[in-house]
């Protein structure tokens, strides 16, 4: 599979490393540079072994049981795909099978979680030992090998680490450079060629609009981002919860913002705060500005063909009602279909059902297998004469799953059906591209994409949005108003009704040019990693039961282990100062389809570092089980 998408990257200054004191580094004495060249020649000259860690081979699914499908009882007709079977994922994996808990299995650590950061920097310093560790610390060129193994991405093998420390300090360590999310401090650099299943034929979807994007020419490396520096930009990372660090591993849930953000929204409501449009002063005149430039910068991170094709909502759950209440109420009626996932969030589901109750339609739901992915043969056998609608989400946000968005549109436009794509955990995670994909209608949420709560946006193609009725009356999206007749602005201004979150939309364009500035296929990249390694280290955790192990998905790493309660485990590691979520995510279908009501969901951001997925399997060793 091969997700389609811009492939934005854009190149920021970077400036040269620097040492803690301000001075550069890299013009020591010939004898440090000999040494520097002899340890990377050693390292670069090893052949990348082949593999990629955390893939659990398909496992012998036990007997089948019956699995509900999201529907009201009663109320809506749900129709059952074609007859199959819905195996429910076994608590253990047979012994025999050199797993654990479906991961690959590995010894237990015997030595505190070391911080495997990788190196950029010209010095050779030994790592710093964490504390408690045993004298001698951890040399980069010494061959040890990670806790839980090498990270490594489709058979890529990274450079060393940095000296670090595994505390977090309270206060960022050196100032915030304004000018760029980039800084001097350690990175994460890929040193071999990999071939990245979410960058397969990004070349021929063309570059974003955005200023200075290239496409990646085939092959192209991802080389450096900088994780220590991108934390520096997040003050809420730099604090203690409960005596420790703050591990922050509730990204699914939401994302922490970017002193960027932060400023740009102050800075907004400090000079700039007015409302918008139709108004003869400066100010108006600015927030206006502000406000259509935040439309754009949506526009060409979306890959949008027109700014009119963004529309500003609260974010993807109000994104997906307008479109039901809107294009649905208007096109769908008694008898007719419309196709959801089972692992859909219910703000993809409740909408839909609200909708098949007004007007007498029914939903119809794709099958799940036992890794989490769509059965996906059964999706042609369920588009029909009646299919007036499908709503995929991108990813699952309970199981981390990449759906094929490209050939579910493929086969729903060739019976001329619309597709919505839910890509509120997408956006993070993946490059994006809407024309590319050809998608109908496209959602999401600032606070996903490390900016403001409140605020998100849909894109429509444009033919759809003008064909739609308003589905909120009030200020801002009318033309004239008599007592006898309405007439209303074309799209997007007329989804638009009453005063918008102007300072959220600020701080969403804001959100974006951040990762725009490091890069979203970089990001792909480091997390793809980073999620190999964490599904390796959490198979060393006797027990553990892994909840969504498709080959494609992103950065979620649901689990459970049975006979201690989920409640148990997040308190337990927020104890620790690692915060994750359990519960049933908003997706109970998807839990259901395994036999639970609930797990526990680490879920992955670029500022996460492979110390603190040791940091939290350490802590899974150590929770008591009585």
């Amino acid at each position: 599979m091969s997700l389609s998408g811009s492939t934005t990257n854009m190149s920021i200054p970077r400036a040269e490393p620097a040492s803690p004191d301000g001075t550069e580094v890299g013009s020591g004495d010939p004898l440090e540079t000999a040494l520097i060249s002899r340890v990377a020649n050693e390292i670069f000259s090893e052949t990348p072994r082949s593999g990629v860690r955390g893939e659990v081979p398909p496992t012998t699914s036990p007997p089948s049981a019956p699995a509900a499908v999201a529907g009201v009882p009663g109320t809506i007709p749900v129709i059952p795909a074609s007859p199959i079977n819905f195996p429910l994922l076994p608590s253990g994996v047979p012994g025999d099978s050199g797993l654990a808990g479906g991961y690959p299995s590995a010894s237990p650590p015997t030595h505190p979680p070391v911080h495997p950061i990788l190196q950029s920097s010209t010095t050779a310093e030994p790592l710093a030992s964490p504390p408690g560790t045993p004298s001698g610390g951890h040399n980069p060129g010494s061959g040890e090998s990670y806790p839980f193994g090498e990270p490594r991405c489709n058979g890529t093998v990274f450079g060393p680490r940095t000296s670090t420390n595994s505390e977090i300090s309270p206060e960022p360590e050196s100032p915030r450079n304004a000018n760029s999310v980039l800084g001097t401090a350690s990175a994460f650099e890929v040193v071999s060629t990999p071939d990245y299943y979410f960058l397969r034929g990004a070349d021929s979807l063309g570059a974003s609009t955005l200023p200075g994007a290239t496409a990646p020419s085939p092959g192209r490396t991802l080389s450096v981002l900088e994780v220590e520096a991108i934390r520096r930009d997040f003050p809420a990372l730099h604090q203690r919860v409960n005596g420790k660090p703050l591990i922050w591993l509730d990204n699914a849930a939401t994302t922490h913002k970017p002193q960027q953000v932060i400023d740009a929204t102050a800075e907004f409501y400090r000079r700039h705060n007015s409302n918008i449009h139709r108004a003869a002063h400066t100010l108006a005149a600015r927030s206006t500005e502000l406000f259509e430039a935040g439309r754009e910068k949506v526009r060409q991170f979306l890959g949008a063909a027109d700014s009119k094709e963004i529309v500003f909502v609260r974010g993807t759950t109000e994104a997906i009602n307008l479109v039901a209440q809107s294009y649905g109420r208007k096109n769908i009626g008694p008898g007719d279909e419309i196709i959801l996932t089972a692992m859909e969030h219910h703000a993809n589901i409740v909408p839909w059902q609200l909708l098949a109750g007004q007007t007498g339609a029914a939903l119809r739901v794709v099958p799940l297998n036992d890794r989490g992915e769509l059965v996906f043969e059964e999706f042609p056998k369920l588009l029909g004469p009646r299919t007036k609608f499908v709503a995929v989400t991108h990813v699952s946000n309970a199981l981390g799953t990449i759906n094929p968005i490209e050939e579910i549109i493929a086969l729903a436009h060739a019976r001329g059906v619309p597709v919505l794509v839910d890509g509120a955990q997408s956006t993070p995670h993946l490059p994006i591209n809407v024309q590319a994909l050809d998608a109908d209608f496209f959602v999401f949420s600032a606070h996903k994409i490390f900016g403001p709560t409140g605020i998100g946006a849909l894109y429509g193609k444009s033919p759809l949005l003008e064909a739609m009725p308003p589905w909120q009356g009030g200020g801002h999206m009318i033309r004239d108003v008599t007592f006898e007749k309405t007439t209303y602005q074309n799209a997007p201004e007329k989804f638009e009704a009453g005063t918008p979150d102007i300072a959220g939309v600020v701080g969403l364009g804001a959100a974006i040019d951040y990762l725009v500035g490091v890069g979203i296929p970089a990001i792909a990249a480091y997390e793809h990693a980073l999620l190999e390694y964490a599904a390796h280290a959490l198979g060393t955790v006797p027990g553990l039961r892994p909840i969504g192990t498709a080959v494609n998905k992103a950065s979620i790493l649901s689990f459970v282990i049975p006979g201690v309660a989920n409640e148990k485990i997040a308190k337990h590691l927020d104890q620790q100062g690692i915060a994750v979520r359990a519960g049933h995510h908003c997706a109970q279908p998807a839990q259901r389809h395994f036999g639970l009501e609930s797990t526990v969901r680490p879920s992955l951001a670029f500022y996460n570092t492979f110390a603190e997925v040791d940091a939290l399997v350490n802590a899974l060793h150590q929770l008591p089980k009585n």
